[in-house]
């Protein structure tokens, strides 16, 4: 068998709102709580476990998700209709736009407690020679 992750924690200090957060603004769907943990299943079977802690103990992470053009343009426009701010780069230095890296289009943004999300519509290295 090959390594596959198939689970991570993420932190929050609400498990539900920030699973919801983010299920809203991937498309995707909210899982049954089991234990502590709110789940968020991507297409590729990854589970995002959203547990709540004490919010003092909150780490900021980096999460980023591989989406089609098409699913990144009802993101995009999702951000936008929050009233999110984004930003073209990790450095929150280009605020307001999009990355063109890799041929693709990229954006990050904040979920409810400070982890910085990112959308990519290629993976790094992944533009044709």
């Amino acid at each position: 068998m090959s390594v596959e992750l198939n689970h991570t924690i993420v932190h929050a200090r609400d498990n539900r709102e920030s699973a919801e957060f983010l299920a809203d603004i991937l498309g995707l769907e909210v899982g049954a709580e089991w234990g502590p943990f709110i789940p968020v299943q991507t297409g590729n079977g990854v589970t995002l476990d959203f547990a709540t802690i004490p919010e003092a103990s909150i780490t900021a992470q980096h999460y980023a998700f591989l989406i089609s053009e098409a699913e990144f343009d009802t993101a995009y426009a999702r951000i936008k209709e929050l009233g999110l701010t984004y930003y073209a780069d990790p450095h929150q230095k280009h605020p307001g736009e999009i990355n063109h890296n890799d041929g693709g289009r990229g954006v990050y943004f904040l979920d409810p407690v400070g982890h910085a999300m990112e959308i990519i519509t290629r993976p790094y290295g992944g533009f044709p020679a």
